[in-house]
């Protein structure tokens, strides 16, 4: 077992490792980062071919177990109502995620002063602003200044993308119906931007982009950080992080794809491994675990989808996906609802022929069998989908802990996930549900599907490593740092008190961001292993 020395090592190469391997190198740190995937390879992102659709599962397929790569973990899921998603690889889940780009709301913050439910972040919306306006710059986010359901400031640096029919329809609905509808905001280049292209408007954005127009970390972060010096280790399968004998970190044990064993020593660990890939690592190393909590209160983000057919073409095999438009009408606690919290909205086409006869969007409704092709001619092109992101409260009982048989490739235990849809969010999705219909009705559907809760859809996991004030009641406080271990910190979305109803990306960037400005600050101060 060979070992060296670092500043820090950063575990996971996603967007928060991403971010905050970047920043803490522009600042002169010696940083190591432990990714278990490669580098993407968009020569087999095909999406200008006739057979795109056919061919892109293998290498882009968002399940794990399913894709079933070298570099994949399998996740125990019989006990959830929810599959977990994810990606690894030098990009994480940026690779093959939509790109929908939303912060979270300042009502986010103060769930329980407002509700009475969860908990209140130790940080408010205002906290986290300058935060966001920069990553936004960094991830070419483009979109339109002055939503009114956000604090006035300065929009993002790109124009949005086009409405197209689609969004044209909608809109026009919701100014009827007097909702809220906003142009979609998006990781995704809108013209040439810092070595991105602009958006072609394949609607291929999960299956790796082909026209390197979105904003996935492998391109807008990791070439700049390791022209700045950082060292990234590729098919790195993080084992445990080790502790000194002063009750340190002193480094992170690895194994790279051969079997070999490495310690990557350093002053400072950061883990950024998502949500599930974090406390699973905590839980091999017995660590940052004296309040119980490490895997708990495990936040999925239920989403449901409900589908319009229109008797005119929409051309809603195109665009980006991605959200032409989002609606944040229902995203608001309204106690005559019946549940507390809400929903966020986002308009998206419905993509190729064979999209049409997949689960995902369309739920269990196939059309195999008599009138196949008349089924196709009334969806391909002829259908517009809002996808609907619903809030997710945090409750103990839904949680990661480490299988006692399944195990990875390497033989380290591998994730089991235990969760529960609560009522709470039922309701809050029937009821959004019921609206969107609504929506698209008065956009001209002349009929709607509805998928209020597709299985394969655990794209956002949150909240299995809570920040908070009290030691005893969260596992790291408001800067990532672990309670337990002073130099063993936490920087993706497994801090998160809530899951607000937005695609978390924004807001785990921007989080990220604050951290690693905190642990630059103080380094100094910082506690390390003599």
């Amino acid at each position: 077992m060979g070992a060296d020395r670092v500043d820090v090592c950063v575990v996971g190469a996603g967007p928060a490792g991403a971010v905050t391997a970047k920043r803490l190198a522009e600042s002169g740190f010696g940083v190591v980062v432990l990714e278990q995937g490669g580098w993407p390879d968009y020569s087999r992102a095909r999406a200008a071919e006739p057979d795109f659709e056919i061919d892109s599962g293998p290498e882009w397929g968002w399940n794990p177990n399913v894709r079933r790569l070298e570099q994949d973990y399998p996740v125990e899921v019989s006990d959830s109502d929810i599959d977990v998603l994810n990606y690894n690889a030098v990009g994480g889940g940026s690779v093959i995620y939509a790109a929908q780009w939303l912060r979270i709301m300042p009502s986010d913050f103060r769930v329980r002063t407002l509700d009475g439910v969860a908990d209140d972040w130790p940080l408010a919306y205002d906290d986290l602003r300058p935060y966001y306006e920069r990553v936004e710059a960094d991830f070419a986010v483009s979109g339109l200044a002055g939503d009114p359901a956000y604090p006035p400031g300065p929009g993002p640096p790109l124009p949005p993308v086009p409405l197209g029919r689609m969004g044209r329809r909608v809109a026009q609905a919701h100014n009827r119906l007097g909702w809220h509808w906003w142009p979609g905001t998006n990781a995704i280049a809108t013209r040439p931007y810092d070595g991105l292209r602009a958006c072609v408007q394949r609607a291929a954005c999960l299956y790796g982009c082909a026209d390197g127009a979105k904003a996935s970390v492998d391109r807008t972060h990791w070439p700049q950080a390791v022209a700045r010096g950082v060292r990234l280790e590729t098919f790195a399968r993080a084992r445990r992080v080790v502790l000194g004998p002063d009750g340190l970190a002193d480094g992170v044990e690895w194994a790279d794809r051969d079997g070999r064993v490495h310690l990557t020593r350093a002053g400072v660990v950061v883990l950024c491994a998502n949500g599930i890939g974090t406390p699973r690592l905590l839980l091999l190393s017995g660590l940052a675990n004296s309040s119980g909590l490490v895997g708990r209160r495990l936040m999925l983000h239920p989403f449901g989808v409900v589908t319009g057919l229109f008797s005119d073409d929409l051309d809603s095999t195109q665009g980006v996906w991605g959200q032409h438009l989002h609606s944040l009408e229902f995203y608001e606690t309204d106690a005559s609802r019946g549940f507390v919290r809400g929903a966020k909205w986002g308009l998206q086409p419905t993509g190729g022929p064979l999209s049409t006869t997949r689960p995902w969007p369309w739920g269990d409704h196939p059309l195999w069998g008599p009138g196949f092709h008349r089924g196709v001619r009334a969806r391909l092109g002829h259908s517009a989908m809002w996808g609907i992101v619903a809030e997710d409260l945090p409750e103990e009982a839904n949680r990661v802990i480490l299988d006692e048989t399944l195990t990875d490739s390497g033989g380290l235990p591998a994730p089991k996930i235990i969760y529960r849809v609560a009522e709470n969010s039922r309701r809050l999705m029937d009821f959004n549900v019921a609206r969107a219909r609504e929506s698209l009705l008065e956009a001209g559907a002349y009929d709607t599907i509805t998928a209020p809760q597709i299985r394969g859809t655990g794209w956002h996991q949150l909240g299995t490593a809570r920040m908070g004030l009290d030691p005893a009641r969260s596992v790291v406080d408001p800067w990532g740092r672990t309670h337990d271990v002073p130099n063993l910190f936490v920087f993706d979305g497994s801090t998160w008190p809530t899951s607000a109803a937005a695609n978390p990306t924004a807001t785990i960037a921007a989080m990220a961001l604050r951290c690693a400005e905190r642990l630059i600050a103080g380094r100094r101060a910082q506690e390390a292993p003599g």
